[in-house]
């Protein structure tokens, strides 16, 4: 594997999971593996399970990690080709790209969309420019379409907490304030298509997500009606996708309540705001997975450094 961008390239997930869980028991058995190693983590955006779960899954494997905050502590960069850089850039992804590669025996960027422009944060202007221009093998930590560890994650905490061979998942929409991306819901999609598992989707009319990615997914546009018989329900708010980044609705009639899910385990990639997208009594009780799901994040950032270091 030279790059971890996205879900499909996960070649068989079961067997990931497993590595996965096995790394979990014992994560220092491979620290000599990226001994003299360094991975460089970018940030376009903010983040705090994503920043300090990689960094730790890099020391794990004896790497050494260097952290950036790129929007505002690095010259701003440019991303067009042939474009005259007479404005606010300095620096072009060809050079930065090349550069940082010199540094670094791996990259890892975090790049959220724009939502304002389908068609440019669909062509993931910049996980793909660092993939084009480095030199070294790419991971995403989440782009403007997908966030793959974080799909790889979710796929292990089912693993772990299913007593079913073929449990029902439930990816549900929920209420927010602002207008967010569709990346985490995208890659939990993609590694549920991949899982053996009763999978369906439950958002409001004018919320499908892009349906090159659900594909043949069943979509409810009654919420308790998708719950039925959930043994999972995993959250997510995200802004309409057909008309593109606008909130369409946003009372609390999709709010996730313990009257709603009843038995089935409660999953939220976080942060999560408390009583506007799940009440606090699901959040405080053993039903909740978040905790759980945070510290596989670990552990999922740790099984796609160490293929890639031993492939590389």
């Amino acid at each position: 594997m030279k790059n971890y961008t996205s879900i499909n390239d996960i070649d068989n997930i079961n067997t990931w999971i497993e590595e996965a869980k096995a790394i979990k028991a014992t994560p220092l058995k491979h620290i000599e593996l990226g001994k003299n190693k360094t991975v460089g983590l970018l940030f376009f955006n903010s983040s705090l399970r994503t920043r300090l779960s990689t960094q730790k899954a890099a020391l794990n494997l004896g790497m050494n990690p260097i952290v950036m905050n790129v929007s505002g502590d690095a010259w701003g960069i440019e991303f067009g080709d042939g474009t005259v850089m007479n404005g606010n850039t300095a620096e072009h992804i060809k050079e930065a790209a090349a550069v940082v590669s010199q540094y670094c025996n791996v990259i890892a960027v975090r790049a959220f969309p724009s939502l304002t422009d389908k068609q440019k944060d669909e062509s993931e202007e910049v996980l793909a420019s660092f993939v084009k221009f480095a030199s070294v093998p790419i991971i995403s930590m989440e782009s403007a379409t997908g966030h793959p560890l974080q799909g790889l994650t979710d796929a292990i905490t089912i693993s772990e907490n299913t007593t079913k061979k073929k449990p029902k998942v439930v990816l549900s929409w929920a209420p927010h304030i602002k207008a967010l991306p569709h990346a985490v819901s995208n890659s939990f999609v993609q590694a549920m298509q991949k899982m053996d598992v009763e999978f369906v989707i439950a958002n409001p009319e004018g919320y499908n997500l892009n349906p090159a990615i659900t594909k043949d997914t069943p979509i409810y546009h009654n919420q308790e009606e998708a719950f039925k018989d959930a043994d999972f329900v995993y959250t997510k708010n995200w802004s309409s996708y057909e008309n593109y980044g606008e909130i369409l609705k946003t009372d609390l009639d999709w709010m996730i309540t313990k009257d709603k899910i009843g038995d089935a385990k409660f999953m939220h990639c976080l942060p999560v705001r408390r009583n506007v997208v799940v009440e606090d009594a699901i959040l405080d009780s053993d039903s909740s997975l978040v905790i759980e799901q945070a510290n596989n994040r670990t552990y999922a950032a740790q099984l796609v450094l160490k293929k890639i270091l031993e492939n590389n």
